[in-house]
């Protein structure tokens, strides 16, 4: 069998980029196309030395760790450490993918004029057939990927939340809004959102039904009689900000606690502030609370709040 060293060094380019690219593409990187060929030739001339038996060391399994690392610093210039860790792991995880991909096609194809020198496979395939192996590695990749990445996020951004207050307690579903960054300005207790309706069965109808009223002051007598006097002295006026509306206020409440349950793992929140919202937060009724994300984190604050009101 005949190997020309320039087809070789053609398919490896074509490949490398292609593997290149797509780990790129993975990572949402802002790619440029000059340093891509100049990584992917990298590769390319690596194959050939590798084909040659020039040196022993080029098969190492040292040099070629090394290797990756230098076409990825080539390939994204990555701003630190963790960065590029982040790129090796996803350019190998591209090129196993890949590597599968196009050998299954070349087998498939032409299986008796594959061969393995050195540990590169070559051949006297047509340099389509690597090409298309590349594309169709690419395909599979990328549908996969995103795949598997919207499972994930669909899977991990809700939870269920349930809010205890005087005897009476609700569950509900709650979306982990990343903007959800509310606290109470006077005592810095985080505060969950959760629409009105479903706070029926723990606060009475006066009071949901004259939310506006009660945040401007203007508040009805009935709201102060004296069954209704529990809940006023739990009640928090919460300023915030969000799009369309820059100086809103919500009226919020103290919760008992509130216990975040997420497969298998569950938190209590004994310091937490509740505030209601008017209006349905989901369209689709998906959920009907907004909790930030540093509530199922926990954060260092949240624990000298709780231990101060103890």
């Amino acid at each position: 069998m005949t190997i020309y060293l320039d087809v070789v060094l053609v398919e490896n380019l074509c490949m490398n980029y292609i593997i290149l690219f797509a780990t790129g593409y993975l990572l949402k990187r802002k790619m440029n196309h000059i340093r891509l060929i100049l990584s992917a030739l990298l590769g390319g001339i690596y194959s050939i030395l590798a084909y040659m038996e020039i040196l022993e060391i080029y098969s190492h399994f040292t040099l070629k760790i090394i290797l990756s690392i230098f076409m990825v610093s080539i390939a994204y210039h990555a701003n630190n450490i963790k960065q590029l860790a982040k790129e090796l792991v996803f350019f190998y995880f591209t090129s196993f993918v890949f590597g599968g991909c196009a050998f299954a096609l070349l087998y498939f194809i032409k299986p008796q004029e594959i061969l393995m020198l050195n540990g590169s496979y070559v051949g006297t395939y047509p340099l389509k057939v690597a090409v298309l192996g590349g594309i169709v590695g690419f395909t599979i990749t990328v549908i996969a990927f995103h795949f598997v990445k919207a499972k994930l996020t669909r899977k991990d951004m809700y939870c269920t939340i349930c809010i205890f207050f005087g005897e009476q307690q609700i569950t509900t579903k709650a979306l982990l809004d990343t903007g959800n960054m509310l606290k109470d300005p006077i005592t810095r207790m985080p505060v969950i959102v959760v629409e009105k309706d479903i706070l029926q069965n723990i606060l009475p109808d006066i009071i949901l039904n004259h939310l506006n009223q009660i945040i401007g002051g203007d508040v009805p007598k009935e709201v102060y009689e004296d069954e209704n006097l529990e809940y006023i002295t739990k009640f928090r006026v919460i300023p915030f900000s969000s799009l369309g509306k820059t100086n809103g206020m919500l009226l919020g409440f103290k919760a008992n606690k509130v216990i975040i349950e997420q497969e298998e793992f569950s938190k209590t929140i004994e310091n937490i502030i509740v505030g209601i919202y008017e209006h349905k937060l989901s369209k689709k009724e998906q959920y009907s609370a907004l909790i930030g994300l540093d509530l199922l984190e926990g954060s260092e604050e949240n624990e000298f709040i709780a231990n101060v009101s103890r």
